[in-house]
């Protein structure tokens, strides 16, 4: 079955980075567009990035823009998130999520408008 296995999250000072990644298995990983999602503290989902199939096409959130990179690597099944410049509104548990056709933003902030989540990594930004 289908499976998102999100890692690298951790406790951060203001202004650090972290780099999280998300292992894709039981499907053709280079099929799928993905997606990072975070929900902070008592929030809603918010969309963060989102990748092409190909890898050759992204797009962030406002929030994040320069600031974050997202990645993937076809070969490896894995999908990349390199956040440098951190600040305590990223806090969030990051969860990674795919789906089968994509497009540009607008995306949904519900988790059926994705088709499939991992389990989220915890990331705590804080001096």
């Amino acid at each position: 079955q289908v499976q998102l296995v999100e890692s690298g999250g951790g406790l951060v000072q203001p202004g650090g980075s972290l780099r999280l990644s998300c292992a894709a298995s039981g499907y053709t990983f280079s099929r799928y567009w993905m997606y990072w999602v975070r929900q902070a503290p008592g929030k809603g989902l918010e969309w963060v990035s989102s990748i092409n199939t190909g890898g050759s096409s992204t797009w962030y959130a406002d929030s994040v823009k320069g600031r974050f990179t997202i990645s993937r690597d076809n070969a490896r099944n894995r999908l990349y998130l390199q956040m440098n410049e951190l600040n305590n509104e990223d806090t969030a548990v990051y969860y990674c999520a795919n789906t089968r056709h994509g497009g540009p933003p607008p995306y949904g902030n519900r988790r059926s408008d994705y088709d499939n989540w991992g389990q989220g990594t915890q990331v705590t930004v804080s001096s």
